[in-house]
């Protein structure tokens, strides 16, 4: 487990600035296999688990579901057969903020305990 999954997300307000660059990278160290994606300027991680079936996908799914509410942090989320795609970034602020990094190393977490 890494340092940042053993955090808890910080309620958002907005209104916060977003992560610098030198604190993405700080924070993407701890979070390796996350790809960091821009859409419409708004800066996102993201990442693609794989499953061997849809019922597992699903079951993994439901499991961020479960973490995303403890946290009142929820990401976007998209489960194929074989896959399921989450996205996290803080709609408060349009970009990523140190929970988006928290709530990454715990889904890690959960798909390292599948």
């Amino acid at each position: 487990m890494t340092p940042l999954a053993k955090q808890e997300c910080v309620p958002c307000k907005g209104g916060e600035p977003t992560a610098t660059d030198e604190e993405i990278k700080e924070y993407r160290s701890q979070v390796p296999n996350w790809d960091i994606q821009t859409r419409d300027e708004v800066k996102q991680l993201e990442r693609i688990y794989r499953f061997d079936d849809f019922k597992d996908a699903l079951k993994f799914t439901s499991q961020v579901g479960e973490i995303a509410e403890q946290q009142n942090h929820h990401p976007k989320l998209v489960t194929e057969w074989g896959k399921v795609k989450v996205t996290w970034w803080t709609h408060k602020i349009g970009g990523l903020h140190k929970n988006d990094f928290v709530m990454a190393a715990k889904t890690d977490d959960l798909y390292n305990q599948s």
